[in-house]
């Protein structure tokens, strides 16, 4: 069984790479997922105002299972066996531990938001991550190409 990761920042271009993913399960690959939210490094405003580490750490992991949440919702829909993780620093090398840490075989994420663009952290994973990378983009309608 393959162990997937699945990165999401709580855009809907996020969930495209979910819902690529149930797709590939329903046509019988044999998968379970990691679900991520990388969220920010703290500013030093932040550190300075909340006095209390913790107290950031546990912030940024309700905000990260919030952005989670619709994800989730679809993979547990699906009935799909999921583990969630929310990590803290800069999205493109915490995304790469995080494939090292759960031992994934392959990723599964959403290109960006950017209309026909990749953006830095799917281009960073391309380059960079120990598994192959697929990278979900939304459909072009035949009408909207540019042949």
């Amino acid at each position: 069984m393959l162990n997937i990761l699945i990165p999401v920042d709580g855009s809907s271009h996020a969930l495209l790479a979910v819902h690529h993913a149930v797709r590939l399960v329903h046509a019988g690959l044999k998968a379970r997922f990691v679900l991520a939210n990388v969220q920010e490094t703290a500013t030093l405003y932040e550190l300075v105002v909340a006095h209390d580490p913790e107290v950031l750490e546990r912030v940024n992991e309700s905000a990260g299972l919030d952005l989670m949440r619709p994800a989730m919702a679809l993979l547990e829909a699906a009935g799909l066996k999921v583990v969630q993780e929310v990590a803290t620093g800069d999205p493109a090398h915490t995304l790469i531990d995080i494939v090292e840490r759960h031992g994934c075989d392959a990723v599964i994420m959403a290109a960006g938001s950017g209309e026909g663009e990749l953006g830095s952290v799917p281009q960073h994973m391309v380059n960079h991550s120990p598994v192959p990378v697929t990278v979900v983009r939304e459909p072009v309608s035949l009408s909207d190409s540019d042949d």
